[in-house]
């Protein structure tokens, strides 16, 4: 058996993950989000500014036989790719024109895969991502970016399959406290921000390589 063990953080006491429910807006589209760090699942469970508590639930994934797609392994410029998908960075038309352009070119077929594994796309990941669309963040800095968030990997159950390989451990269910993980869930994003806005505007960030010059290759 190859299991990991994997937490929910939601608003919600009780829950039963359903293949076919979800956001198709989400980072990844419809599907059931976990991630390994408990701290941030505790963090997510109260994200909202509806100032009330949240619930971290546990479960077991077993992974042998699921087919598990990981964008820490595929250049960075996939995983951008994949969040222009399913959210949008800008309002504009140009972005409109090149972000097709853009997710033709560095896209991946994620179709196939029981399971999607990558960066989560909150906050102060998305900033990255609105920042690169506008012209404002050079390719060789998106890593360096991504790394300073320190907002978690997240795993997104895309299949009947990976669904029914989901094991919940009800005496693992945990109930988290609004005003304490509310605080610390708005410190770690104001942080990230902080530090990306100083690499976003060192002498590391070149501005050569962004994103409308992919385009033009």
């Amino acid at each position: 058996m190859n299991k990991v063990i994997l937490f929910h953080g939601t608003p919600v006491e009780r829950v039963v993950p359903t293949y076919g429910l979800g956001n198709k807006k989400h980072d990844y589209g419809k599907g059931f989000y976990l991630t390994e760090d408990i701290e941030l699942a505790k963090e997510w469970a109260v994200c909202r500014p509806d100032k009330k508590n949240g619930w971290v639930h546990k479960f077991a994934l077993e992974l042998d036989g699921l087919r598990i797609l990981d964008f820490q392994k595929l250049d960075v410029l996939a995983w951008i790719a994949e969040l222009m998908k399913h959210r949008h960075a800008s309002d504009s038309k140009r972005y409109r024109v090149l972000s097709a352009k853009f997710i033709d070119r560095y896209g991946v077929d994620t179709e196939g895969y029981d399971v999607i594994k990558g960066w989560r796309a909150n906050a102060s990941y998305f900033y990255i991502a609105k920042e690169f669309v506008r012209d404002n963040v050079d390719v060789d800095i998106l890593e360096d970016l991504l790394s300073l968030g320190g907002l978690g990997i997240q795993y997104c159950l895309k299949t009947p399959k990976a669904y029914e390989n989901l094991e919940e451990d009800y005496d693992g269910i945990i109930k988290v406290d609004y005003d304490e993980f509310n605080v610390k869930y708005n410190q770690r994003d104001a942080v990230a921000r902080d530090k990306m806005r100083n690499l976003i505007d060192s002498d590391a960030n070149r501005v050569t390589n962004v994103f409308s010059t992919l385009m033009e290759r």
